[in-house]
This record gives C-alpha cells, sequence and structure tokens, in this order.
C-alpha cells in the first residue's frame, strides 16, 4: 500500500485536487493501491502498513507543514521508499536537517539530470514543471540528482529509498513516479 500524504493547509482544502488529485489519479491508473491522509492525521498505523510514501506538494504560501517538523519525525527510520514532490521534498530534507534558501520559479524550467539514478535512466535532461518559492539545501547523506539553472531539482539518500523533487512530476512527468513505484508495485 502506497501512503500520500496531503501537505495542504487543512484536510479536504481546494489545494488537495490541486497536488493530491493527480497523484491519486495516476495511481488509480497504474493499479497501485494506496491510502491518503492529511499529515496531521498520520499514525504509527499508516506508517507501518506503508510500502511507500509519497508527500505531495502544495500552494506557494501554504506553509503549514513546515511549522510542525514533529509530524515527519519518523522519516529517517522510515527505510522503504519516499518520493517528497516540492513540499514534501521540504518536508523530507527538514527532516534530515536540511534547510530552505529563496528560489522562485513558476513555470516550465529545463531540468538536467547531475548524477545516474534509475529515476531518470537514460535521460539527460527533461522539461519539468515547478511552483516553489524555496529551494532545499542538500542535508547531509543526500546527493543532488537534477538541477535547474536556479537550484537542485531532485535529490536522494545515499544508501536509504528516499527521494526529493522540486518539480511536479504529476504535471508534466509522471513517468518519473512510475519508475519510482516500479520497484514496489512489481511485488503487488
Amino acid at each position: 500500500m502506497i501512503l500520500v500524504i496531503d501537505l495542504c493547509y487543512r484536510d479536504g482544502s481546494l489545494s488537495r485536487d490541486e497536488f493530491v488529485g493527480p497523484v491519486e489519479r495516476l495511481l488509480h491508473r497504474i493499479g497501485a493501491p494506496f491510502t491518503v491522509r492529511h499529515y496531521t492525521a498520520v499514525g504509527a498505523p499508516e506508517i507501518e502498513a506503508a510500502d511507500a510514501v509519497i508527500l505531495c506538494g502544495t500552494a506557494l504560501k501554504d506553509t503549514g507543514f513546515a511549522e510542525h517538523p514533529e509530524l515527519f519525525g519518523w522519516l529517517p527510520a522510515f527505510e522503504r521508499p519516499v518520493l517528497g514532490i516540492s513540499s514534501g521534498m521540504r518536508a523530507l530534507a527538514a527532516a534530515f536537517g536540511g534547510g530552505i534558501e529563496p528560489c522562485c520559479e513558476i513555470g516550465m524550467t529545463d531540468v538536467r539530470v547531475l548524477a545516474p539514478d534509475p529515476l531518470f535512466a537514460g535521460r539527460e535532461d527533461f522539461p519539468a514543471y515547478g511552483v516553489h518559492e524555496y529551494a532545499v539545501q542538500v542535508p547531509e547523506g543526500f546527493l543532488p540528482l537534477a538541477a535547474s539553472d536556479r537550484c537542485v531539482q531532485a535529490i536522494r539518500h545515499r544508501s536509504l529509498p528516499l527521494y526529493g523533487l522540486l518539480f511536479h512530476p504529476e504535471v508534466r512527468n509522471e513517468w518519473v513516479i512510475e519508475r519510482f513505484l516500479g520497484p514496489v508495485t512489481a511485488g503487488q
């Protein structure tokens, strides 16, 4: 089961349709079992039952999740796959001590691959959709995988299956999410 975590300011917000809805539709399409929980409602039962986690993005000014880093304290001990998208990348990086820095990108941006990884295999660059005001400072223990001209766009933990993406693959690059879930859904 894939645990999809909604980082929007409140459960059931309008932003959920924009940032969580596309991930849900993709998971339905590929037949991956999943459950969606708001970040304030994730507990030990959901974490223990998850084969993988997707931390969804949220609206630009919606940063309530960042005010509650303790709600993501379980991430360093979670040894199964995690994909943090935009705000989800911020939450993932923060759980490992990574900070943020101003970097506004709204719209399409060219992303170039910096390091080999199955997530981007066969790609040297690709266009991606971004909507963020901050970039993530790569935390210790993570590698930068891809970047735009302005900032790091993708990171991966050196030894755990943890990924962060600043761009929104659910908008223009669904293949990234499908590749991330490939090993997880292969056994189902």
